[in-house]
């Protein structure tokens, strides 16, 4: 059969045209988003804004080009921004470009480290539900931050609730002419969405606001380069300092690197692959890599995955890893060529283009599924959601951590149970709850469910029936399934087979996997010649314990035999 045959996912000529069409649009509408974006986040970060705009040329051609989640935007975000302004500030202002360059090369390094070692597979630790929460915070603090050029008001405040709060109490102070614009802008975006236009309604919401203020002559809106001037040219590639490194500047650099992977985790599981291809997390921290490498090689600053932009991306219609790459090359021509255009377009309209990507980026549906969940789903996605909106990005990101790896322990620790196996006839068994106490001179075969490491081995010494006033009682513990046993484990089963052993009993370890035997032989902690006895696991599911329980009840009438 000849290869030229379309597989089922291959479109046809006019849709591939189509999506070619949608991811050149999108690249240019990411583009002008990035100027403002990226001129704040490097001054965010204090040092010259222009490097902001060389990042965004940078971070999303050698990020998309490899990404597995496709529609993921590398570009500025404001948690590495922030965090490496505190990372240079101690160096001195001659020196802080230079230093700036190398922290980025540095976090760039440190991420493809982390993908090359597939800590991608890490992410999985951090529950949905924090995931969730946090994206979501995320979502409305851009909203939020949006909020003030959308009104034409700069509020005062630490964080964006109190900014919000400011924002309120002084609408009197509000742009009308800005907010007028903001609007319009809204209203272009949500009207043509609703019709067979909707892929132009961003392109036409970001020109007919901008024309109109400049026929207008409107002169009290503010505009891109009332925030800052673009210059023409890139500058030359040039490689870092090595001789500004120091153990302090790579730390910082090891932590952004942390924040950038985790964030860019989120953003990658959020959006799905047009082509219905998987999202691989490790591969996505390369991407990153490549993108800050890239960044820092043309001076610019720490890029990550972006939520805003991610969600730009998706809404303006892109289809495929070519809207970013469009997007660097579109941020090109816009510092080449005619950075006195873009500096013409209001920044009330590029408020309402991030504030509609901001809410596009929030799961309503997601969120009300883990809130009805209860327990500790809505508990992490709360205190993630509330960390987001009143703390920086990074400490949210680390408490979002946090709370996965407490609440991953307790239910650990919590999850352990202990069922007693009662043969039924014909083969087949029962499951009871075990007695409070073993029985004498009785075989009593026990299976445990959940993990058994750390807290949760103690849990399980807990639930175990006790041996106290019981005449030689014999446990068959079934541990089949376990590759691997813990020291605390070990130490119970060591402690129960003791008690066991003070009333002349036995302890039996059927379904033992050959890994696990090894290690309880190689520990030498258990007393394997009298008080506990391996029985090896086979393939027949059940043998291996019908053998400890046939050894059990020899070893029963044996003793009692000799008495």
């Amino acid at each position: 059969m000849s290869s030229s045959v379309p597989s089922d996912r291959s479109p046809p000529a006019k849709s591939k045209g189509n999506a070619r069409w949608r991811d050149v649009v999108a690249g240019l509408i990411n583009a002008v988003v990035s100027v403002p974006d990226g001129l704040a986040s490097a001054a965010l970060a204090g040092v010259n804004p222009v490097y902001g705009l060389y990042t965004s040329i940078a971070a999303p051609i050698g990020g998309s080009l490899l990404v597995s989640a496709q529609l993921m935007q590398v570009s500025t975000t404001s948690a590495s921004a922030l965090a490496a302004g505190q990372a240079i500030a101690g160096y001195p202002e001659a020196q802080r470009d230079q230093a700036l360059f190398t922290l980025v090369m540095l976090i760039g390094l440190f991420l493809v480290i982390f993908g090359i070692l597939r800590l991608g597979r890490l992410i999985r630790f951090v529950s949905h539900s924090v995931m969730t929460g946090f994206l979501i915070g995320v979502a409305v603090v851009l909203i939020l931050d949006q909020l003030a050029p959308l009104v034409g008001f700069n509020p005062q405040g630490g964080n964006e609730i109190m900014q919000f709060i400011d924002l309120l109490a002084h609408v009197r102070q509000f742009s009308v002419p800005t907010m007028l614009t903001g609007l319009l802008a809204l209203g272009i975006m949500m009207v043509l969405a609703r019709t067979r236009f909707s892929q132009l309604a961003s392109l036409a919401a970001l020109v007919i606001p901008s024309l109109l203020v400049s026929l207008l002559g409107l002169q009290s809106v503010q505009r891109v380069a009332d925030v800052s001037p673009i210059p023409r040219g890139i500058p030359t590639p040039a490689l870092p300092e090595l001789a500004l490194l120091s153990p302090e500047l790579i730390l910082s650099a090891l932590a952004i690197a942390v924040v950038i992977a985790i964030q860019g985790a989120g953003v990658s599981q959020s959006v799905e692959n047009p082509d219905g291809s998987p999202v691989n997390p490790s591969r996505d921290m390369i991407a990153q890599g490549a993108g800050n490498l890239l960044s820092g090689l043309l001076s610019g600053i720490p890029a990550g995955g972006s939520v805003g932009q991610t969600a730009l991306n998706v809404s303006v219609g892109a289809r495929s890893r070519w809207a970013g790459v469009l997007g660097g090359v579109w941020m090109l021509v816009i510092v080449l060529l005619i950075p006195g255009l873009v500096s013409r377009v209001p920044m009330a309209v590029l408020a309402a283009l991030m504030i509609v990507a901001g809410v596009s980026a929030i799961n309503f549906r997601e969120a009300q599924s883990i809130w009805a969940t209860g327990g500790a789903a809505r508990s992490s996605i709360l205190v993630t959601f509330l960390a987001t909106l009143v703390l920086s990005i990074p400490v949210a990101v680390s408490i979002g951590v946090l709370v996965a790896a407490v609440l991953y322990l307790m239910s650990a620790a919590s999850d352990v149970s202990v069922r007693a196996i009662i043969p039924a006839g014909n083969g087949r068994f029962s499951e009871a709850s075990p007695p409070a106490r073993l029985p004498s001179n009785t075989v009593t075969v026990l299976a445990v469910y959940g993990s058994l490491y750390f807290a949760g081995a103690r849990t399980l010494l807990e639930a175990l029936p006790s041996p106290q006033g019981a005449t030689r009682p014999v446990v068959v513990l079934r541990l089949r399934g376990r590759t691997r046993v813990g020291a605390t484990l070990i130490e119970v089963l060591d402690s129960y087979a003791d008690d066991l052993a003070e009333v002349g009993g036995r302890l039996y370890l059927s379904g033992v996997d050959a890994e696990v035997s090894a290690q309880l032989r190689r520990v030498g902690k258990l007393d394997l010649k009298e008080a506990v006895h391996i029985v090896p696991g086979s393939a027949t599911i059940g043998a291996s314990t019908e053998e400890a329980v046939a050894q059990a009840n020899a070893w029963l009438g044996s003793e009692k035999n000799t008495q």
